[in-house]
């Protein structure tokens, strides 16, 4: 498959779209030093600890997220080999506003037809990170522009739907039911949904910190999925940060 995405693509774009917020931890360490020189020696010592707890830790969010974002599998849709689907098969995928992986897809499953959903709402999704995303990178060809209730396919239109690093962004708890619900409607018998998500655990909040909390927990995945009427199929970790549900519209667990 040609070559889509650029070397640090990944990282290089976390720092574009964040910038704001790597300029306020900067702001703020630089702050704390400078305050720390004209204090004590015991001011100074935990100003100086401070800082550099602020900036350490930056660091190890940038360097794991270019380990996640540019050098694991994550963009390389190796983890996506077991799928295995017929010439023309109809596949869906749908982003928040940043679609990363839909000319990926095209090039992993050459034999299909993709259609791309598009839910950003710029009511809900207020993040200046999409905003900015949006500005700098053109929509995939024949993107659609949907709401999470309303995905205006037909039913049983696809064997495959993608949901990959967006569901998130579905603040609210029923809207999210509701939207796997809908997406499982667009689906063939037999069909499944790739969700594929950071959660709020451990291993994310060693990395980025509050952030976290930007994610949803796997239990809330799992009350999600089951009262949309899905069952997971298998899990994949891709990374021990990134974790894909495989999901079946006929409501078999595993």
């Amino acid at each position: 498959m040609e070559r889509i995405r650029k070397p640090l693509q990944g990282v290089l774009n976390i720092v574009r779209f964040n910038w704001h917020l790597y300029a306020i931890s900067g702001f703020i360490a630089i702050a704390l030093l400078v305050c720390g020189c004209f204090a004590g020696s015991m001011v100074q010592f935990y100003a100086t600890v401070l800082a550099s707890l602020i900036l350490g830790t930056t660091f190890v969010s940038l360097l794991v997220s270019c380990y996640i974002y540019d050098l694991s599998d994550l963009y390389k849709l190796s983890w996506l080999d077991f799928l295995k689907l017929s010439s023309g098969s109809q596949i869906v995928n749908v982003h928040a506003g940043f679609d990363e992986t839909s000319a990926l897809l095209c090039g992993k499953f050459s034999n299909t037809q993709i259609t791309v959903l598009d839910f950003y709402d710029p009511k809900k999704h207020t993040e200046p990170s999409i905003k900015r995303a949006r500005r700098a990178y053109a929509q995939f060809p024949g993107t659609q522009k949907v709401n999470t209730a309303a995905l205006q396919l037909n039913d049983k239109y696809a064997e495959v739907a993608f949901i990959i690093l967006s569901a998130h962004e579905i603040r609210n708890p029923e809207e999210r039911v509701s939207f796997f619900a809908e997406v499982s409607r667009i689906l063939k018998p037999g069909g499944i949904i790739v969700v594929t998500e950071h959660l709020r655990d451990t291993a994310n909040f060693l990395v980025y910190n509050i952030g976290c909390f930007h994610f949803h927990s796997r239990k809330s995945w799992l009350t999600t999925f089951r009262l949309a009427g899905l069952g997971v199929e298998r899990t994949i970790r891709i990374t021990p940060f990134i974790t894909t549900f495989i999901l079946k519209n006929d409501g078999i667990t595993s």
